[in-house]
């Protein structure tokens, strides 16, 4: 059995009301998703990115693996890279890379009868999230809600945005953050984003303030590219300090390692399952623990196979996104996700998801 066939489609997904965090606004998420197809049986993937991904895997990752034996998702892989070789390995590139190694590894565990949590080698049959969301542009209320519908999904930890408007709102991020602990209650973990909203003096004198309200996840303080500020805010601050969402490959993860507390890694855009696994074993050889960014549904089987997990994001764009997007999508109860039994990852496009194609 031979792979055949390669498919991409862009969806677009409006946001129900324009969402900032602290450097970005949007008003839809795009997904691009891929089929692959051998014989009888087809895998599916997909990232988060823009419509030139799936240009490019209509193009030259189709050309790489056409042909390719599916068993041999590793070869599939490296022959992707090579042929982006002349188009760079990182960004968009490997955003489609990404959405085309998890369609091969669901492929591969359908077509051994598999679920993919069995195929990868599960250690956890259940996957703890952490609510996420907590955009900046959302009033008390707003946040007040999304807080309830967390606490009853059972988290125990939870995050919000901050580093508002490149950093120019410090005294409202802190007044959101002390929000939180009030309406999460006693017990619950505070995490913070800051998308790299601060300057390297601005994120040392906010992590101060975030040590004395109790916050121990300190997202991004600065750029995730200023990997020597990130270790700067880390040796200053008792709150963990983390990134890695744009890590592409094993070499930003080993430079991350160096700065970080906890990696973030992310299936969408690190080469997909492969990608994970490889920054997993990375941030491994540092003592580090790692944590799946967004994209829950895709994260679960594969979080359910690395040892040195700490969770996953319960994103709340996604979460209402890939319901839309795929049946399948596994429910969190009691603060965690137990990854689908069926063959390979479980999902499988919505009959009706063409609806939101681009």
């Amino acid at each position: 059995m031979k792979i055949s066939d390669v498919r991409a489609a862009v969806s677009a997904f409006p946001t129900p009301e324009p969402k900032a965090d602290g450097t970005l606004e949007r008003t839809a998420t795009t997904a691009v998703t891929v089929e692959v197809t051998a014989g009888d049986v087809t895998g599916l993937g997909w990232t988060y990115s823009g419509a030139p991904a799936a240009t490019l895997v209509r193009g030259k990752l189709a050309g790489a693996i056409v042909g390719n034996d599916p068993d041999d998702v590793a070869s599939c892989f490296a022959a992707m890279r090579r042929a982006c070789r002349n188009l760079g390995g990182k960004g968009l590139v490997m955003q489609a890379i990404s959405a085309v190694d998890i369609a091969l590894w669901d492929l591969k565990a359908r077509a051994h009868g598999m679920s993919l949590g069995a195929l990868l080698g599960a250690v956890r049959d259940r996957v703890p999230v952490y609510g996420s969301g907590g955009f900046t542009t959302m009033s008390d209320d707003q946040l007040r809600a999304q807080v309830a519908g967390w606490r009853d999904l059972g988290c125990t930890a939870m995050k919000i945005k901050i580093a508002e408007s490149w950093g120019r709102r410090v005294e409202r991020d802190l007044q959101r953050v002390r929000l939180l602990r009030e309406l999460a209650g006693d017990g619950v973990e505070l995490m913070v984003d800051a998308n790299g909203g601060y300057s390297r003096g601005q994120a040392h004198r906010v992590g101060a303030a975030l040590d004395e309200l109790g916050v121990t996840w300190y997202e991004e303080p600065v750029s995730s590219d200023d990997v020597q500020g990130l270790a700067v805010v880390r040796d200053a601050t008792r709150c963990d300090v983390t990134a890695g969402e744009y890590a592409s490959d094993v070499y930003d993860a080993e430079a991350l390692c160096t700065a970080v507390d906890c990696l973030q890694l992310d299936v969408t855009r690190c080469g997909g399952y492969t990608g994970f696994l490889r920054g997993a074993a990375v941030a491994a050889a540092h003592n580090l623990e790692v944590s799946g960014h967004c994209a829950p549904a895709l994260h679960a089987p594969v979080a359910a196979a690395v040892e040195n997990l700490r969770h996953i994001e319960y994103f709340a764009d996604h979460a209402r996104l890939e319901p839309l997007l795929a049946d399948g999508v596994p429910p969190v109860v009691d603060g965690g996700i137990v990854p689908n039994s069926s063959p390979g990852h479980g999902l499988a496009l919505r009959e009706h998801a063409q609806q939101w194609e681009a």
